[in-house]
This record gives structure tokens, C-alpha cells and sequence, in this order.
């Protein structure tokens, strides 16, 4: 385990420094199947591309643009950047060429290194042309002159630096960039450790954009502290492409977000064991369920390659059902909770000390309390302080004010309690949160993970409809719908065709949205009655909404602000 005593300053170059020294010839960044890049490799290719950015104008304290998926390089040039003390504005390689354009604007940005293809995409835009362009792929010079020699001089790099400007997808509609310090970056890698040991023999496989602060300090400061290797897909994270890197790498560690496990579990799990009468009878009861748990999570961890450890998700709240399963197979799952804001981490939860619907105890260093609690339940907004909470927003005073109560304290935005052992449990979000006309406090999350049990949805979203009704958006799955309609055709009953559920729609949404909305009154009666059985009476929904896909965030979140009734055509059910 790495302290601050081995570093000596909570700084990414200190970091950087420390494992080079301590793991120079351990295997760090590889792709699948390649030969990985040692320590002493990273540092050396590191120094390299330090000394050319330096030759080609790039100053301590220069914005510079980072744009790829993930990669070695793309660690490679963080570490380049932070050691010479630029200022390194990752930018999600899902970002459109507006987007883009956009951040590195308001960042400033005065150089790029960018992936050939999402170079392409932005060539046109002007901040592409503001400054050197080095290639990503092996760090040649796009455009730009050298316009001095030599190498980059000595530059002392202070925790209070600005490491990162972070641009988020956001789920409130507008990008903000989080202004996050070496002190941040750093104290959260090491205060991770206190979730999970990592060691030099420890191997990673990621599939999380790195762009995303939640893999970069996670996923790869964390293990590269420690001396860990990790591995990068050479395409998108698909079927075809995961289980054969799964194979391949054999990882120890691996980071997620909540809708993968949860894919699994509805689409692999439930069917399996629901396919036949008697064996669904059977998995109703709750021994049987746990037990073919057990089996499936034995299948699991060997689809895993048989070694995984650490199975860390975050990003989004899970699905008490997906956990519980989780739970019983003995999948060494994780949870960890924290936001852009703070590095990411927060509080969370080690494989042997997760509890269902929680999220765990705080990161040691971190101060938190729950501020406005409501007297009957205790449920507050969650404020913190700490080493990892960030500098404020780029550029945006008021806005860096506003997420700060009076007294200092960052406001979470997220509704929360505390229970006797320090444990954090969430209860969703204080701008997400409806206030009914009787003046009682409605969880739209609480619904929505009943919704998501229901056997045909995949996905849902609970919002305030008129008149303080509650409209639920539902994505259902078209090959179970048919699964389904078979089923009630062989017991005599009517059928229910994916066909007879578009042909029963509405019609499009506005163009903005470009989703198809569709109606069908005996799928929705059914959903309604499956969801208003399980919750209390105040969060009862009174409309469903069927949708063909949700649109997400980088960390697979629904973009809720697009799902607000001003921007939708609706219709009663």
C-alpha cells in the first residue's frame, strides 16, 4: 500500500515519479494481446513526448486538449502533460464536433493531441488550428512547428496546480468544466485504497472511457500507483470484443457501470432460469433462486477468466435486484459513489463488505454530513469536504459558489442517510426529487428500480407530469416482448406482437428528441399494475410512455433534462 510518505506530495508527477522508481520493469499499459509497455517504458516514452510538446510551444500552465478513447498512449500523454505541468482538459470521444469545439473554447485550449479518426471529425473546427496537433497513435506531429530546442526544463509542479479541467456530459443539460488539482487527483488514489488493496502482480482490463474522471483516478492512477498492468480494448467494448479480451488478459481488477451487470442478469440470468415452467417455479422461491445463483455465479466469474477479485461499479445507483443476485453468486462486486466534483470518490463498499441498496463507509480524509433532513425519515442532501473536492468550476464563479453552502461545504446534489455504522445509503437525486400537492417528498429512483423489474422493460424514467402526476418513460425489450407473445399464445391468451405494440402507438416525438413513442393499453395497464402493487401509494404512476432508446451520459446515466414533459408530445393512456 502507497502513502503519502512514498510520495511525498499529493502531485501526479510525485505519483508518476514513485512507480517508475519502485516497478520500472513490471509490465503498466498494454492492448490485449500486445506487449505491454513496462514502467521504465511509460517514463521514457513519457519524457519523450514531454520534450517535443516543449520544443513545439507548450508551457506550464497551457491548456492542451486530450481527445482519444482509451489507450496507453492516452496515459502516456496525461503523465507527459502533468509532469511538465500543463493543464490537461480530457474530452469524452463520444463529444460531437460542436461539443468539442465548445470546451476547448471555453477551456482556452492552446494545443491538441488527438486519435487520427476523432481528428477527422474536428478538423474544421478553429480551436483545431489554435495550436500544435500531435497524433495520439504514436505522437507525431500533425501541424505545428518546433519553435525552440533542447529539453523541457525542470518545472515544480504545487499540489494546489490545476491538473485537470474536466468537461461532463452532464444530466442537467449544460457541460460544465470541473477545475480538479494534483492535491485532488493524487489524495484520491491513495485514500482508494482503502476499498481495495492493489499490488504489482494485479491485472486490469478497461473498457470506461478515461476521459471519465471515474476510470482515470479509479482505473488507472490507483493501479498504476500500486504497480498494477492494465489492458486496453482495441475497439469498442462489444459482445464479440470483450469475451475474447475477458479470455485473454484474465483480469484480477475491472471497473463497470451498473447497466453491464445488468444487462447480464436480464438478458443471461432470469431467462435462464425462467425459460421453463418448473424450473421458474422453482426459482421463485428463495432457496432455489440462491442456489441457482450460486451455479450462475460460477459460470460468471469463469466468463470473467476465472480470476477477477475486484469488480468495481459506479456511475449510476444499482438495482437492488441485480445486486442481490450479484450478492448470492458470489460475485466479487464493489460500489463506489462519488462525483466529477470530487475526484470521484466519495464513500463505497470492498467485495466482502457491500450491503444490498447501500453504498458503504466514506473515504478516510473525507467530512460529510447530511444537511435538511427530513425529521421522519432522516433523508437530507449530502455535503462533504475534503482533499478531493475540487477547486470550483473553470471560469464560472457564480456557478463555483452556488455548489458550495455558506460555510464551505460541497453540495452533493444527492439525497442521502447515514445509518449507525457510518454507512451511506442514497435516496436519489434533490433536483429529482417531486414534491406532490400534499406536500410529501416522492423518490422518482425508488420507482424506477421496481420498473426495471418488470420482465419486459430494460430501462425506465420516472418524471412530474401535469397535476402532479407521475409519467414513466419506458424502454422495452423488443425480442422478449416476442418471447412473451409466444408464451401467451401457447397458454390460449391473447398475443402481444411487437407489431401489435407499434401498430397500438401513438406517433413521433418532436425531432428534437428523434425517438419513436409508442402505446399499447394492455402493456401499459400491465406495467401500471405491476409497479403501483409494489410502491406506496404517493409514488404510484399514472401514465407510461414507451421510448426506443434512452439517451445517456458517458457513464451510461439517462440524460433526464431531455425527458421533461415542456419538450415532449404526449398523450393520456
Amino acid at each position: 500500500m502507497q502513502t503519502i510518505d512514498d510520495l511525498g506530495a499529493y502531485t501526479v508527477p510525485a505519483l508518476f515519479v514513485n512507480s517508475l522508481s519502485k516497478y520500472s520493469d513490471r509490465p503498466a499499459l498494454s492492448y490485449v494481446g500486445g506487449e505491454p509497455l513496462t514502467y521504465a517504458d511509460v517514463g521514457r516514452v513519457a519524457e519523450d513526448l514531454r520534450n517535443r510538446l516543449w520544443r513545439l510551444g507548450v508551457n506550464q500552465g497551457d491548456r492542451v486538449a486530450l481527445y482519444g478513447v482509451s489507450s496507453p498512449n492516452w496515459g502516456v500523454a496525461y503523465f507527459a502533460l502533468s509532469t511538465m505541468g500543463a493543464v490537461v482538459v480530457p474530452l469524452l470521444p463520444d463529444f460531437s464536433a460542436q461539443e468539442a469545439e465548445t470546451c476547448m473554447n471555453h477551456a482556452g485550449t492552446t494545443a491538441l493531441i488527438v486519435s487520427r479518426k476523432l481528428a477527422d471529425k474536428i478538423k474544421d473546427n478553429p480551436s483545431f488550428s489554435r495550436g500544435p496537433v500531435v497524433v495520439l497513435e504514436d505522437f507525431s506531429v500533425m501541424s505545428g512547428a518546433e519553435v525552440r530546442t533542447g529539453e523541457v526544463p525542470t518545472t515544480e509542479v504545487r499540489e494546489e496546480d490545476t491538473a485537470s479541467i474536466i468537461y461532463t456530459s452532464g444530466t442537467t443539460g449544460r457541460s460544465k468544466g470541473v477545475e480538479l488539482t494534483h492535491r485532488n487527483l493524487a489524495f484520491t488514489a491513495i485514500g482508494g485504497q482503502f476499498f481495495q488493496r492493489i499490488n504489482k502482480y494485479d491485472v486490469a482490463l478497461s473498457v470506461l472511457p478515461m476521459s471519465h474522471v471515474y476510470e482515470f483516478t479509479i482505473g488507472f492512477l490507483l493501479f498504476f500507483l500500486n504497480g498494477a498492468c492494465v489492458y486496453y480494448l482495441d475497439k469498442p467494448p462489444t459482445v464479440t470484443t470483450l469475451l475474447p479480451a475477458l479470455k485473454t488478459v484474465r483480469p484480477t481488477l475491472m471497473l463497470s457501470v451498473p447497466l453491464i451487470m445488468e444487462k447480464i442478469f436480464k438478458n443471461k440470468i432470469v431467462p435462464t432460469f425462467t425459460a421453463k415452467e418448473a424450473t421458474a417455479k422453482k426459482y421463485a422461491k428463495p432457496f432455489w433462486r440462491k442456489l441457482f445463483h450460486r451455479l450462475a455465479g460460477i459460470s460468471l466469474r469463469k466468463t470473467f477468466g476465472g480470476r477477477l477479485k475486484f469488480f468495481g461499479i459506479g456511475g449510476a445507483k444499482v438495482d437492488p435486484v441485480v445486486e442481490r443476485f450479484m450478492k448470492e453468486a458470489r460475485f466479487p462486486y464493489a460500489i463506489g459513489y462519488g462525483l466529477t466534483e470530487t475526484s470521484p470518490l466519495l464513500a463505497g463498499a470492498g467485495p466482502r463488505r457491500t450491503f444490498i441498496g447501500g453504498v458503504g463507509k466514506f473515504m478516510p480524509g473525507v467530512e460529510h454530513k447530511i444537511i435538511d433532513a427530513d425529521p421522519a425519515t432522516g433523508i437530507g442532501e449530502l455535503v462533504v469536504k475534503g482533499l478531493n473536492v475540487m477547486k470550483g468550476y473553470y471560469r464560472e464563479p457564480e456557478l463555483t459558489k452556488a455548489a458550495f453552502t455558506e460555510d464551505g461545504w460541497l453540495r452533493t446534489g444527492d439525497l442521502g442517510i447515514i445509518d449507525e455504522k457510518g454507512r451511506l445509503s442514497l435516496k436519489g437525486r434533490s433536483k429529482n426529487m417531486i414534491l406532490n400537492a400534499a406536500g410529501e417528498n416522492i423518490y422518482p429512483e425508488d420507482i424506477e428500480f421496481v420498473l426495471n423489474q418488470h420482465p419486459l422493460v430494460v430501462e425506465s424514467l420516472v418524471v412530474e407530469g401535469e397535476n402532479s402526476s407521475l409519467v414513466a418513460y419506458v424502454q422495452i425489450d423488443p425480442e422478449r416482448v416476442e418471447a412473451e407473445s409466444k408464451k401467451r399464445e401457447a397458454a390460449g391468451g391473447k398475443p402481444l406482437t411487437v407489431q401489435a405494440v407499434q401498430e397500438m402507438a401513438g406517433q413521433q416525438l418532436q425531432a428534437m428528441t428523434h425517438m419513436m413513442q409508442y402505446k399499447s393499453e394492455e402493456l401499459v395497464n400491465e406495467i401500471k399494475f405491476f409497479v403501483n402493487d409494489k410502491v406506496n401509494k404517493i409514488s404510484r404512476i399514472d401514465r407510461v410512455e414507451f421510448i426506443t432508446e434512452f439517451e445517456k451520459t458517458a457513464s451510461q446515466k439517462i440524460k433526464r433534462y431531455l425527458y421533461t414533459l415542456t419538450k415532449h408530445v404526449h398523450h393520456n393512456t
